[in-house]
């Protein structure tokens, strides 16, 4: 099993879903957010491998995360996700993702990219989210 390296957090409390699939943890590099998932027993489907619900799920919180740099002044919503399985990950092994900003508009994010397990890719995505203004 991986261990979560001790610069990456998590925020529990902040999205149920979330915290109920994950935990899923990140840090900021710079402009970028590195995102980490280690998945167990609970997250894998009939035949021992990581479920692609759960893996789509931490690619939207990638996603989300770089899209709203971390919820500091806006939230969002996924309007369109398309996924692409490439290879399978099993129970213990880091999931992990660095997603890219392709634009961001007043009022939409485009967003794709790769979750890495064993150093392969294991899935590909793109999304565009709608930027939601905080009050």
């Amino acid at each position: 099993m991986t261990s979560v390296p001790s610069d990456y957090t998590t925020d529990p409390g902040f999205d149920p879903a979330e915290d109920h699939i994950g935990p899923f943890y990140h840090k900021k590099v710079g402009d970028d957010y590195h995102c980490l998932f280690v998945p167990d027993a609970k997250n894998c489907n009939v035949d021992g491998l990581v479920h692609g619900g759960v893996l789509m799920t931490f690619a939207d919180f990638c996603l989300c995360m770089a899209a709203t740099d971390h919820y500091d002044q806006e939230g969002c919503v996924t309007v369109s996700f398309s996924s692409e399985f490439v290879a399978a990950t099993e129970k213990g092994n880091a999931v992990t993702c660095l997603p890219n900003i392709i634009r961001k508009t007043g009022s939409m994010v485009f967003v794709t990219g790769e979750l890495h397990s064993n150093g392969e890719v294991v899935m590909t995505f793109s999304s565009v989210v709608k930027r939601i203004r905080k009050e």
